[in-house]
């Protein structure tokens, strides 16, 4: 390792140090912190508003196929359904990809058969909708419109449908909770739906929701992580700042403290 690598590497380091510090602590027992997440908390609301109304419930996860962003929604949607099982109340899932719709269906007979109701599974519920961008979203709203749906998540990567939906699901009355790390249709999200996950949010929905120690500790543990790279970043550019005035301060620079002495 040459001096340009070297503090890298030991970034590398302190931060690995810090996660598997956390993740350890959790699975000690140790209570980690994680601030409410409003939209997330709201989940719980609109499964028991499905469940008050006998009306069913939808769960988009996405427009991508078998990746991080619907990995995640899956896991969510596992959550959303293991409640659905214990209230006996009715969740539809509309895909776009075989392999997800696979898994999803897999994930929605597992719930029920562990919440002892394995009978109250579906099949139906979970759906092959089409690969096809608008195709799949007018089949969302006509499950929206004909099944007077009460709730609707909108969990995954989503592209222009994503107004489409959430605005049908504003027309029928559903309350909404939306996610996706796609920036550009946020916008729309935050403008339908009743609840949306913003950033990192929606990649700490899993660890949030199951509570899980491993999850939960690398959660903190990212935080504390950022939190030691934005202090490196801002001593960086104080230091950087005062060698630039006075010149006889370069050893303030980090930079300087990794150079290899001159023979």
């Amino acid at each position: 390792m040459n001096h340009a690598t070297l503090p890298v590497g030991m970034l590398i380091l302190v931060i690995c140090a810090l996660i598997l510090f956390k993740i350890f602590s959790a699975r000690r027992g140790k209570s980690l912190f994680i601030r409410r997440i409003p939209g997330l908390s709201a989940i719980d609301e609109a499964i028991g508003r499905a469940t008050e109304m006998g009306r069913p419930m939808m769960f988009s996860p996405g427009l991508l196929g078998l990746g991080l962003p619907t990995l995640q929604a899956l896991s969510i949607l596992k959550h959303i359904t293991t409640i659905a099982a214990k209230y006996r109340t009715r969740i539809i899932v509309p895909t776009c990809d075989s392999v997800v719709f696979t898994i999803a269906e897999e994930i929605s007979k597992e719930a029920y058969t562990n919440e002892g109701v394995p009978e109250q599974f579906n099949p139906d519920d979970i759906r092959f909708l089409s690969d096809d961008q608008f195709a799949y979203a007018s089949g969302c709203v006509g499950i929206l419109n004909r099944e007077k749906v009460a709730s609707s998540f909108l969990f995954g990567y989503f592209y222009a449908e994503s107004l489409i939906l959430a605005e049908t699901g504003h027309q029928v009355g559903a309350m909404q909770v939306a996610g996706t790390p796609a920036i550009t249709q946020i916008p729309f999200f935050i403008t339908a739906a009743d609840y949306t996950i913003i950033g990192d949010e929606f990649y700490a929905a899993s660890a949030y929701l199951s509570r899980e120690p491993t999850l939960l500790g690398s959660l903190v543990g990212q935080d504390y992580a950022k939190a030691v790279l934005v202090i490196i970043i801002i001593a960086g550019i104080i230091c950087t700042t005062l060698a630039g005035f006075y010149p006889s301060w370069h050893w303030l620079t980090w930079m300087d403290w990794f150079k290899p002495v001159s023979q």
